[in-house]
């Protein structure tokens, strides 16, 4: 695995912010391990690793004993992992047959995703973006719609109130103001609220951006009804892009898209807006489990199978 496709969920501020949230937390060998409890059962979640090599045999064997060590040390049903391997035939054969490990039923943390080379310049992110959303930036421009960030608490709960809305209307789970107001405390400066409004200084549209080392994440978002009729989103993501460019991150991550040929998954609505920007789309391998406990496994793998079908997941 390249070491520059660690992110942040495979840090000490991650590990800090689900210690936040009440999660118990492993971190051993470098690897962050997080236990959940679900109402089925008890799983340990490793997502967006291990960070090791996947070419190295000794490693492999090693750092799956010590993950199924902690599973059977906190009794957990299974373990979920999903690495930041791209999603080739080579890496799930490492994952089903190294690591002896089968596909879960759900995703974990932005499988498919698009991502921003933030090296190239303004002019040239701008000629890459598709002509349709080339267009809603500089509208943006001409309406005088202006775009502003902090990361005071009174804005991340003003954010958990207009998301809470945006979720009724688009049907998601939005995350609760507990996990808002981790991160925040967790990533301090390097987590901010972005916010797009008119020229009179009515809300148009929000969104969470989290920074660790080179790379940045377009993580949540929210709206109000005027997004539907002003490029609110446009203009936020430009300035985002911006900003991010003078910090000298490297990449921006738009934080989840609509697998290939699924019009109907949840995602698919913001596919078309996050493709616009002429990014990479990039696929990681899908997340597998880890099977502890066969006879208690079973039961709840095809609960998630089924809910992931109900919810097009």
């Amino acid at each position: 695995m390249n070491k520059e496709e660690r992110n942040f969920l495979q840090s000490k501020v991650w590990a800090k912010v689900n210690r936040l949230i009440g999660h118990e937390v492993i971190e051993e060998d470098g690897l962050v391990m997080i236990v959940k409890n679900a109402k089925r059962g008890r799983y340990l979640e490793i997502p967006g690793g291990p960070v090791i090599d996947y070419q190295d045999e000794k490693a492999v064997a090693a750092t799956r004993e010590l993950i199924v060590k902690t599973a059977k040390e906190h009794r957990c049903v299974f373990v979920r992992f999903r690495p930041q391997l791209l999603d080739t035939p080579e890496n799930r054969r490492i994952l089903t047959e190294k690591f002896k490990a089968r596909r879960a039923p759900m995703h974990l943390a932005a499988e498919h995703t698009v991502i921003i080379d933030l090296t190239k310049s303004e002019d040239d992110i701008l000629k890459s973006m598709r002509r349709q959303t080339r267009y809603e930036v500089r509208r943006a421009g001409k309406l005088d719609l202006t775009v502003t960030s902090g990361n005071s608490e009174a804005l991340f709960r003003e954010f958990h109130k207009v998301q809470s809305e945006t979720a009724s209307r688009q049907h998601f789970v939005p995350p609760d103001l507990k996990t808002l107001l981790a991160e925040r405390e967790a990533f301090g400066k390097n987590a901010k609220i972005y916010v797009a409004e008119t020229k009179d200084g009515e809300k148009i549209a929000y969104g969470l951006i989290l920074i660790h080392g080179h790379e940045a994440e377009y993580y949540e978002a929210a709206s109000t009804d005027l997004n539907r009729k002003l490029p609110g989103a446009y203009a936020l993501e430009w300035q985002a892009i911006k900003d991010l460019k003078k910090q000298q991150i490297k990449r921006y991550n738009l934080w989840g898209i609509a697998p290939p040929g699924q019009p109907h998954h949840r995602y698919a609505g913001v596919t078309t807006f996050k493709t616009g920007f002429g990014g990479e789309i990039v696929t990681y391998v899908p997340a597998h489990d880890i099977i502890i406990n066969k006879l208690r496994y079973t039961p709840d793998y095809l609960i998630e199978t089924i809910r992931k079908k109900r919810r097009h997941l």
